[in-house]
């Protein structure tokens, strides 16, 4: 097989990298966006998967890494569990990067939407991931880490004080622009009545002191007290973490992510695109609740 070399690309490419815990919308989110791009935009998209466990893409991949390296194979062959398996898979894709550029030279033009695993430690601790989007920063791809997080975890304060500390993990590792969101925002507006507090708590991450006073005080939560109140000040300290909700079935709210990543990005739209923007845009102005802006901007 031919590799190319490994020289800066003459153009500024851009993309995004779509990561997050399993189930949190990653492949659908993709295909969403991908369409979206494509029909209202007329942006040329091609859509990338890098999970080796990704077996019901509801879009075409322009380049898929099981072309490469397979899970299955991999947990046969070296008697690994799925996290295991994941593990070296990116491994192996940081070893074998040529092929993936390889693979990116044939793509021309194009906006990257890159579907990756869902197993948390690729972007906490574990460096492939994260050598990866070095290497491609360095050949002019201007890339943003778009982290999607389920939304039910705000309705329960440990899991997300857990949230905070993963995403705040994620972004101080991998070390690239960076977009936190709350997928799944349509089940969370039927059930904004169990949430302890205002949706733009959890979107702004506002006085996180609040969340400690509505951990239970059962035997379990009360012995780990201390620890979230130092966790919630660590994140409060960084004043990185924010979040944006998003719908996917929803124009509006996947247009609004979308300005977000641009700006995260740098990437710059043609005057084409800018006309479409202002007319999927076009919506009431001067929603003043958080209830109200809900409406407007994500359903």
């Amino acid at each position: 097989m031919a590799l190319v070399k490994r020289t800066r690309v003459e153009e500024n490419l851009f993309g995004q990298l779509v990561i997050g815990p399993p189930s949190s919308g990653k492949t659908t989110y993709c295909g969403k966006l991908a369409k979206l791009y494509k029909e209202k935009l007329n942006r040329d998209v091609a859509v990338i998967n890098l999970d080796p466990a990704n077996e019901n893409m509801c879009y075409i991949p322009k380049i898929d890494i099981r072309q490469l390296v397979s899970l299955e194979n991999s947990m046969a062959q070296f008697n690994l569990g799925p996290n295991g398996s994941l593990m070296y898979c990116m491994e192996y894709l940081e070893e074998n990067f040529d092929w993936l550029l390889n693979q990116l030279s044939s793509i021309k033009n194009c906006y990257l939407i890159f579907d990756m695993p869902g197993q948390v430690e690729l972007y906490t601790h574990h460096s492939s991931i994260k050598n990866v989007c070095e290497k491609l920063q360095n050949l002019n791809y201007n890339l943003c880490c778009v982290h999607m997080v389920d939304s039910h975890y705000c309705s329960d304060a440990p899991k997300f004080i857990s949230t905070l500390l993963l995403s705040l993990s994620t972004m101080l590792h991998i070390g690239i622009p960076h977009v936190n969101v709350l997928s799944k925002a349509d089940i969370l507006k039927a059930n904004s009545t169990k949430l302890d507090f205002g949706i733009d708590f959890y979107t702004d991450v506002l006085n996180l002191e609040y969340l400690l006073d509505v951990l239970d005080d059962g035997p379990l939560t009360k012995k780990f007290k201390k620890l979230n109140a130092a966790l919630v000040d660590l994140v409060q300290d960084y004043s990185l973490v924010s979040f944006i909700l998003l719908n996917v079935f929803s124009e509006k709210s996947l247009m609004n992510l979308k300005s977000a990543i641009d700006k995260a990005n740098g990437y710059i739209y043609g005057s084409g695109e800018e006309r479409n923007i202002q007319s999927l845009l076009s919506c009431a102005i001067g929603a003043r609740t958080a209830t109200e802006r809900f409406d407007v901007d994500y359903m």
